[in-house]
C-alpha cells in the first residue's frame, strides 16, 4: 500500500509539472499572439493616417492600446489616436483623447508634448477674438504647462512664441472694449481696461496705444499729474512713437494747431498748381 502511494505521489507530481509546463508554453503564445495583434492594429493605424482615413486610424489606434494596456504601446497608440484626430481638424475628439491619456498616464515621458498638443488644439480654434474666449484661456494654459514643467524641451519655444501671440489677442480685446468706454465716456472703466492692458500685457504691440488713451482719460477728468505721468512713461520707453506724438499734442495745444496749419499750407499749394496747370 505504502508503495501505490509513494506511486501515485510521483505520478502527480509528474502530472502537474508537465501540466504547468504546457501552461507556460500556452501562456507564452498567447502572449505572443497579442502582442502580434497590438502591433498589426497599431501599423494598420499608421498606414490609415498615412492615407488620410484619420476615423479609421484612430479606430486602429484605439484598438491596440485595448487589446494590451499594460504594455508600451498602449500609450503611444493614445497619442497617435489623438494625433490622427488633429490632423484633419476634430478638435473636439482630440482633446478628450489627450485628456484622457493626461488621466491614465500622467506619470508618461511625453506628457510635454500632449500638453503642447493640447494648447494647439484649442490655439488653432481661435477664429474672432472678441467671441472665442475659453479657447483662448485654454490654449494659453496648456502652453504655459509646458512651459513650467517641461522647460528645456522643444515644445517650451514654441509655447512661448504661441502666447505671445495669445497675449497680442487678449490685449487687441481689451483695447476695443476700452475703445467703446471711452467713446461712451465711461472713464473709469476705460482705464481699467487700458491699465489692465499695461499690466498683463506689457510685452505686445498695444501697449504704446493702451499709454496714450491713459493720457487722454487722466486729462479729460482733470487729473492732469496722472495723465503726466503716464505720458512721461510713454516718452521713455518710446519717444519715437506716433503714440507720444500725440500724447505730446494733448498738452502742447500750439503743437497740435501748428501741425493743422502746415498741412492746410501745403493743401493749399498744391490747389494753386492744379489751377495753374488748367489755364495751360
Amino acid at each position: 500500500m505504502n508503495l501505490f502511494n509513494n506511486f501515485l505521489f510521483i505520478f502527480l507530481i509528474i502530472f502537474f509539472t508537465s501540466c504547468s509546463k504546457e501552461l507556460v508554453k500556452k501562456s507564452i503564445i498567447v502572449e505572443k499572439s497579442l502582442d502580434a495583434q497590438v502591433l498589426e492594429a497599431y501599423e494598420e493605424g499608421l498606414k490609415s493616417l498615412e492615407g488620410g482615413d484619420v476615423l479609421f486610424a484612430a479606430k486602429k489606434f484605439n484598438e491596440a492600446e485595448i487589446l494590451f494596456p499594460q504594455s508600451i504601446w498602449a500609450p503611444k497608440s493614445a497619442i497617435m489616436a489623438a494625433y490622427s484626430y488633429y490632423t484633419k481638424d476634430y478638435y473636439l475628439d482630440a482633446i478628450a483623447e489627450l485628456e484622457r491619456f493626461l488621466t491614465i498616464y500622467s506619470t508618461h515621458k511625453n506628457l510635454d508634448y500632449v500638453y503642447y498638443l493640447l494648447g494647439i488644439c484649442y490655439y488653432e480654434q481661435i477664429i474672432d477674438e472678441k467671441k472665442d474666449s475659453q479657447s483662448i484661456l485654454l490654449a494659453k494654459e496648456n502652453f504655459e504647462n509646458v512651459i513650467k514643467k517641461y522647460p528645456n524641451t522643444e515644445y517650451a519655444l514654441d509655447s512661448e512664441f504661441k502666447i505671445d501671440l495669445i497675449n497680442d489677442i487678449l490685449a487687441s480685446k481689451e483695447m476695443y472694449i476700452g475703445r467703446y468706454y471711452f467713446d461712451k465716456k465711461k472713464w473709469i472703466a476705460a482705464i481699467n481696461r487700458f491699465r489692465k492692458v499695461i499690466d498683463d500685457y506689457d510685452t505686445t504691440i498695444y501697449v504704446e496705444e493702451a499709454l496714450h488713451r491713459l493720457v487722454e482719460v487722466y486729462y479729460i477728468i482733470g487729473l492732469t499729474s496722472e495723465s503726466q505721468k503716464y505720458a512721461n512713461i510713454l516718452g521713455y520707453n518710446y519717444k519715437s512713437s506716433k503714440w507720444y506724438e500725440k500724447s505730446y499734442s494733448v498738452f502742447n495745444k500750439n503743437y497740435k494747431t501748428n501741425r493743422i496749419k502746415k498741412i492746410k499750407k501745403k493743401s493749399f499749394k498744391n490747389k494753386v498748381k492744379s489751377l495753374l496747370a488748367l489755364d495751360e
